[in-house]
């Protein structure tokens, strides 16, 4: 439950922090974060599949 709540707060902390940005710059982070989640995600499954 503790962790939940964290990461709500985590949450609420990031939403605030992108309505401030111009929304280009907020696209482009979303970009490169999704980018980055989809290598991750994709190491993890090759990495799981080999061992």
């Amino acid at each position: 439950m503790l962790f939940l709540v964290a990461a709500l707060l985590l949450l609420g902390v990031a939403m605030g922090s992108v309505a401030h940005l111009p929304l280009p710059a907020a696209l482009a982070a979303a970009v490169v974060i999704g980018a980055w989640l989809t290598v991750f995600a994709i190491r993890e499954r090759h990495t799981r599949h080999h061992h």
